[in-house]
């Protein structure tokens, strides 16, 4: 298989992710998606975390194996900060898909115990990685004159503030709509790799032929 074509697994990472949040809540009785989390549908005991789970397999895998092979072909790129941002993005991917793994909600407990605090923390880094990692993609895509991607990040990281900011200082009745904004924005943007992956974004013919 040519490299190029492992970037169609970061369209079904999103595809995966994508029905866990739409079905997994038709399990869950009485769950608000305005005001829940997404990661409530995958709690440990959670009515809907058999499903979410199900429908949330190819996630994870597939989104490393995109964007591992994203960071292969980006190797050729002349942009250090374009190829730091990329491997950045990676490691973001890593600790999603580990971290959440390891220390999964447990809705049965509190924010304070062990398992939760825990998550907490993987989620913290999640953010901070993604938003350095799409950071250093703006600039290093302007350096590739890769003007798309670009503007895929800037959007990207646009929809990540949204999502930061509306969790923190909006009502608690809205923080499922904001955490919504951050965790698909990093999901979406995988995809989005992945397709540029496909489309031989990362080869320096085909970046200064179509400007992308």
């Amino acid at each position: 298989m040519k490299l190029r074509y492992l970037g169609l697994f970061g369209v079904v990472s999103l595809l995966s992710y994508g029905a866990m949040v739409v079905f997994s809540p038709l399990a869950y009785p009485g769950y608000d998606w305005l005001s829940m989390a997404v990661s409530d549908l995958s709690a440990v005991g959670a009515p809907s975390a058999e499903l979410a789970q199900r429908l949330n397999a190819l996630f994870g895998p597939c989104a490393v194996v995109s964007v591992m092979a994203v960071c292969v072909a980006a190797a050729g790129c002349r942009s250090k900060a374009l190829k730091a941002g990329i491997s950045c993005f990676a490691g973001m991917e890593w600790v999603t898909v580990v971290g959440y793994k390891l220390f999964p909600l447990v809705q049965s407990q509190g924010a304070a115990s062990f398992q939760n605090a825990m998550h907490i923390v993987v989620t913290v880094l999640v953010v901070l990685l993604s938003i350095a990692s799409l950071v250093l993609i703006i600039i290093g895509g302007r350096k590739e004159r890769m003007v798309s991607l670009r503007n895929w990040a800037i959007a990207c990281f646009a929809a990540m503030l949204i999502g930061a900011l509306g969790t923190g200082i909006m009502p608690k009745s809205v923080f499922g709509l904001f955490e919504r904004f951050s965790t698909f924005s990093a999901v979406v943007f995988n995809a989005v790799l992945g397709v540029y992956l496909w489309k031989g974004a990362f080869s320096a013919q085909q970046r200064y032929r179509k400007g992308i």
